[in-house]
């Protein structure tokens, strides 16, 4: 492995640790209603777990209300039955081939106890990402050890994935602060 595999690999791990980390704060529920809030819910589908994008138009009607309308009738009481099986706590009216999903406000101690999540998920996002540069840095003292590289490179690729690191923690922090705003905006 050379030095710019190191690093590309080393950005390019750190990278998808943000990416994902900002994708799994889209299921947390803040005051606003948007349709990546039902988008990992799985609905049976005639013995097939289907994605309920896949059985179902999902729209935002209003900024606390959803609607969901599924292609086919008999799927109404099966989408019905995943949303009330899945861990949003939330529940649907249906009218029709229509399920309206109405959000409630949060309360100040909900909204509290999500900002904590949001803190402990940047927190375990962080922590991949340090272990990310370990590796890194590992892998470049076993090329200083294999004498591949001089004490000079080691020194100077140490400093590049530091940068990589201080930029990818700045980015889960910029990903924190504005969940955060999200969830305390009333």
């Amino acid at each position: 492995m050379q030095l710019a595999d190191i690093k590309k690999d080393a950005s390019t791990r750190m990278q998808k640790s943000v990416d994902a980390f900002r994708q799994e704060l889209t299921k947390l529920r803040t005051g606003r209603a948007t349709s990546a809030l039902v988008d990992h819910l799985k609905v049976n589908y005639y013995g097939s777990e289907m994605p309920l994008s896949q059985v179902a138009t999902v729209a935002v009607a209003d900024a606390r209300t959803l609607t969901i309308t599924p292609w086919e009738k008999p799927m109404v009481a099966v989408v019905e039955k995943a949303i009330f099986a899945s861990d949003l706590g939330l529940t649907p009216n249906t009218a029709g081939t229509t399920i309206r999903i109405n959000l409630p406000p949060l309360t100040e101690e909900r909204r509290k106890e999500l900002s904590k999540h949001v803190h402990s998920g940047g927190e375990d996002a962080k922590v991949a990402i340090r272990n990310i540069r370990r590796d890194a840095n590992h892998h470049i003292k076993e090329l200083l050890k294999d004498k591949q590289i001089t004490e000079d490179e080691e020194r100077a690729s140490e400093q590049d994935i530091q940068k990589l690191t201080d930029k990818a923690i700045k980015d889960v922090d910029e990903v924190v602060k504005s969940k955060e705003q999200e969830l305390m905006a009333v």
